[in-house]
């Protein structure tokens, strides 16, 4: 099968997939109104399946080339996902899912960049970008739309460097029916196994693509730079101000900008326009001027504290009544 119909079956499998989820809704876990939550209705979870579903037979047909055994990759992210189900499912405890996060990353930041210090450094990152996408998966369609721009920009870069792509592909082509239920009202969320298995495989490849010269360290922190830099920022503030930063909260970014006024299309719009504007910037980068890339990744970050200023700035003056 050719690449192209790949990414297109992944597509359709997927939509097939939200469809089938969608009609069966009433019987799908739900995700209820909480700390975290800023829907006032519980809404069905675990759409993530159908992005799961779709990229699955490409990666199979036309995998990427990682070191080790695919089988050894795949193994871990189905640890991560099956994990990620039953907490959406029943619940699981932080214990248990940070034991299974750890593990699979520590197995394949092993294969990625062999017994070095190196490692270690890998596997927290990965880590983090599993839990981080996870965080950032509040607000409709902001998950959605970062696959699409983020695994987007890996298929791009991978194609031009004449290296497997279609996985990558095809794993932005699966999210495309979720988003299209996730945007503002949405009809489903991702849930946890939607976004953990997503945020990690984000890290792995990332970490895969700089060890084999890929792409350079920069490339995959600006392809996802939106999420990585709010869920980072986010955590270092509450860190800072003696937070308890495992616990439930609506400090992100996206949080504060939503619950300020701008809604969840408000927040799509200015979080999707940050998306595809690192992803563009990370692939002109990567496949024209790489020499660029970290000038471009601490512009962009700078832009993002910016921004991020302006909404903690609206947030306060609507607080104190101030226009």
């Amino acid at each position: 099968m050719s690449a192209v119909l790949l990414v297109v079956a992944a597509l359709a499998l997927s939509a097939a997939l939200v469809a089938l989820l969608r009609a069966y809704a009433q019987r799908l876990p739900h995700a209820h109104p909480g700390e975290r939550m800023l829907h006032d209705r519980p809404v069905p979870r675990v759409g993530g399946l159908a992005i799961l579903a779709g990229a699955l037979p490409a990666a199979l047909l036309d995998p990427p080339r990682l070191p080790g055994a695919d089988a050894v990759w795949l193994a871990c992210i189905a640890a991560v996902a099956l994990v990620s189900l039953a907490d959406d499912v029943r619940g699981v405890s932080a214990l248990l899912r940070l034991v299974v996060h750890s593990a699979a990353a520590a197995i394949v930041a092993w294969l990625a960049v062999g017994a070095t210090a190196s490692a270690l450094l890998a596997a927290l990152a990965i880590v983090w970008g599993a839990n981080l996408y996870n965080f950032m998966d509040g607000s409709d369609g902001l998950a959605g739309t970062m696959a699409l721009a983020g695994f987007g920009a890996y298929a791009a870069v991978a194609a031009h460097a004449g290296a497997p792509w279609v996985a990558c592909a095809a794993v932005a082509a699966a999210a495309v029916p979720l988003l299209a239920a996730n945007l503002p009202p949405a009809a489903i969320f991702m849930g946890d196994v939607g976004a953990v298995p997503l945020g990690f495989v984000a890290g792995a490849l990332g970490v895969a693509g700089v060890a084999s010269g890929l792409w350079p360290a920069w490339f995959p922190l600006l392809a996802f730079l939106p999420f990585v830099a709010d869920a980072s920022a986010t955590l270092a503030l509450r860190a800072l101000a003696g937070e308890r930063v495992w616990e439930a909260h609506r400090a992100h970014f996206y949080q504060r900008l939503n619950l300020a006024g701008a809604g969840h299309l408000g927040t799509l719009a200015v979080y999707a326009a940050a998306m595809l504007a690192c992803a563009f910037a990370a692939v002109a980068c990567a496949t024209m001027r790489p020499d660029a890339g970290w000038w471009v990744l601490a512009g962009a970050a700078l832009l993002h504290a910016i921004g991020f200023g302006a909404i903690d700035y609206h947030v306060r003056n609507k607080a104190r009544g101030t226009p």
